[in-house]
């Protein structure tokens, strides 16, 4: 064996000694030299959207048109959060799986479906500022004998379950009359109607209007009662001890106050909004 035939031995034990000894030493494996995970299994595009659930069949306020989800709520909400600078998404899951949804917090982390603001509301969610002044309508055929909402107390009377339209002719009709149907949307209630099998529907006032201009040779007209029917407000719900609330508040705020807002109402509803009550309201929150 020459010389150099010496030395190549020689390098190549010595490269193989400085590898056992670096492994001796405690050197990581390959995969610890990796770069560290995020530490989140969220899926990065989901970051930061705010996911909104609705019940897509209050027109005008929230609908669909044919895949789409719209209205008048989806484009206040759309207002508030180009205001607030968020990303988000709306999902049609319906009233019921809605209010559940939010409540626990964990798929939806806020609802907007025309979501009247009650005290009893206010037990199981946060809510926004108001953002909608509401009443409940009585829908009737034309030239019927009922003039207001007590005198439904022995009709034949239709309401979505869950509602506050439910809770006030649960009052007036009692708890468990079995003339007052209650269904799962306020499409089903008004097409119970339409098949003549009760007598009047009580709903919130825009879906009655709403349903009225696109049903003209239905002969139906729409009954207001303010004396048993109260002024109420919309909100948007939120799980409780949400951050969302002070996140959205000023941005609702900035749209009522820069007309924003009122162009939004106009554009579904033909007309100025009078927001008198509804900034009223809002002072209080």
């Amino acid at each position: 064996m020459g010389v150099l035939t010496l030395k190549k031995v020689y390098l190549s034990a010595l490269l193989t000694l400085v590898v056992v000894l670096l492994a001796a030493c405690g050197a990581p494996p390959a995969k610890d030299l990796a770069p560290e995970a995020s530490g989140s299994s969220e899926a990065p595009a989901a970051n930061g959207v705010v996911k909104f659930a609705t019940d897509a069949s209050y027109a005008p306020m929230e609908f669909m048109d044919l895949d789409k989800v719209t209205g008048f709520d989806i484009d206040f909400v759309d207002a508030v959060m180009k205001e607030a600078g968020m990303e988000y998404e709306v999902s049609n899951i319906g009233w019921d799986t809605m209010l559940e949804s939010v409540k626990q917090g964990t798929e939806y982390q806020a609802g907007i479906s025309s979501v009247s603001i009650t005290d009893e509301r206010k037990e199981t969610y946060d809510f926004s500022l108001p953002y909608f002044e509401s009443t409940n309508m009585i829908l009737v055929k034309e030239g019927s004998d009922i003039k207001n909402a007590l005198d439904l107390k022995d009709k034949t009377v239709a309401v979505q379950n869950g509602t506050t339209a439910d809770i006030l002719m649960s009052e007036i009709m009692g708890q468990n009359s079995a003339s007052l149907k209650k269904f799962d949307s306020n499409a089903l209630a008004l097409q119970e109607m339409a098949n003549g099998g009760v007598d009047a529907v009580v709903a919130d006032i825009a879906i009655v209007r709403e349903y009225i201009k696109n049903n003209p040779d239905s002969k139906l007209t729409g009954i207001t009662d303010p004396e048993n029917f109260d002024s109420e407000y919309y909100g948007i719900a939120y799980p409780k001890n949400s951050e969302l609330k002070a996140k959205l508040d000023p941005a609702i705020q900035a749209i009522v106050d820069n007309g924003t807002y009122a162009e939004i109402y106009k554009k579904w509803f033909g007309e100025e909004p009078d927001l008198t009550n509804l900034k009223a309201e809002m002072t209080k929150q």
